[in-house]
């Protein structure tokens, strides 16, 4: 099932996405997420709509939480390595803004008192059931499915600060989309971003260090995870920076194409 956000009237309505169309819902975000996760979708009222008549909104319009992890992709980790960068044991946590999401076929606007600005293909969790201190396999029950996120970092925020939340969190940071997908499997997917047709970052998720519901885990010990929190995987080799007027298309094998474009 593909879930999330269109836009309609104005405004961002929960929705499900159909090979004919579009269901929107009256609900809020957290309820239709909840019934989602729990199967009871049936039980919400909805209306049917054409796909062209809005459009496809942010799969979350505003998360409760975006959890960022880096260096969790081993081609990456050896590409550090070679840039003479020391690699810590453990992947990286850190925090984006949720004002910082966007949707499909929106902008990342760069700040003018930003420099270079990268993109970073990542696969996400979003997270369906309020969790803390949960295995990896009681993980997998709580996870509502996977989206595509591109991690934007200023980087030269980042160099100057030495930690990364205010790099990754300006507005506009955090193209999601274009849904969630609730069947599956986050195992052996291929995944690719590209700028105005140029291929920057090829990988499978198998290269994961740690896999998904072992992020959400590792999470877990540290903070309550609420309906709508994300979790952005890692980013895999190929990380590199967007210019004003580029077309980005980030594409995840079982999800689909988030497209985005960039301006000053």
């Amino acid at each position: 099932m593909r879930i999330g956000s269109y836009q309609l009237g104005g405004s961002y309505r929960p929705a499900v996405f159909t090979d004919d169309g579009v269901k929107v819902y009256q609900a809020s975000f957290r309820e239709f997420l909840q019934a989602a996760h729990s199967g009871d979708l049936d039980d919400l009222d909805y209306q049917r709509v054409p796909l062209r008549e809005g459009r496809i909104g942010p799969p979350v319009p505003r998360p409760p939480k975006i959890i960022c992890f880096g260096l969790n992709y081993r081609e990456h980790v050896e590409e550090l390595r070679e840039m003479g960068m020391e690699v810590p044991e453990k992947p990286v946590m850190t925090m984006k803004a949720p004002t910082a999401v966007i949707g499909h076929l929106d902008t990342v606007v760069i700040p003018r008192d930003v420099g270079r600005v990268d993109h970073e293909l990542e696969l996400a969790v979003v997270i369906g059931e309020r969790c803390r201190r949960v295995s990896p396999e009681e993980a997998r029950d709580v996870v509502l499915g996977f989206t595509i996120i591109n991690d934007v970092t200023a980087r030269d925020v980042e160099r100057e600060e030495g930690q990364w939340v205010r790099a990754k969190s300006y507005d506009t940071f955090a193209p999601m989309g274009p849904w969630i997908e609730t069947e599956l499997e986050p195992e052996s997917l291929d995944m690719r971003l590209e700028v105005n047709g140029e291929v920057r970052q090829r990988a499978n998720t198998d290269d994961m260090v740690m896999d998904p519901y072992e992020l959400v885990a590792y999470t877990s010990q540290v903070m309550t995870l609420e309906p709508g929190d994300v979790i952005a995987t890692g980013t895999p080799p190929g990380v590199g920076p967007m210019e004003p007027e580029d077309k980005v298309e980030l594409t995840i094998e079982g999800i689909g194409t988030l497209t985005h474009y960039v301006g000053r």
